[in-house]
């Protein structure tokens, strides 16, 4: 059975659109999840951060972090999130309990042969 792939981040994400692009090249139909129709819940962050360190989800360079002014605050990087999805890095890749943040073919070319 092939893996069933989720993609979150948004439609006029040009990272996003490659990661698309990468799995569909290959043959796979990823759900995505659009970031600007519908936010992550609480409980999906925490599972997506079983996986990875919940500051890795943050875009530091975007335009939202700065308007945000998370650059001189201390916060809680989920509670962020949640409240504010423009500063989540996209794309964030997931298939099973495994997730990536940002471009990673390499690591999805292993997903695709296990």
């Amino acid at each position: 059975m092939p893996p069933t792939i989720q993609i979150i981040g948004t439609k006029n994400c040009r990272d996003t659109r490659k990661a698309d692009r990468f799995f569909r090249e290959r043959g796979f139909s990823p759900h995505l999840l659009d970031l600007k129709e519908r936010a992550l819940t609480e409980g999906e962050l925490r599972n997506i951060c079983r996986s990875l360190n919940p500051e890795e989800l943050l875009d530091r360079q975007s335009r939202a972090y700065a308007k945000a002014g998370l650059a001189y605050m201390v916060y809680d990087p989920l509670e962020v999130a949640v409240k504010n999805p423009a500063v989540l890095k996209t794309p964030i890749v997931r298939c099973g309990k495994e997730v990536t943040v940002g471009l990673q073919p390499e690591i999805w070319k292993s997903w695709l042969q296990g």
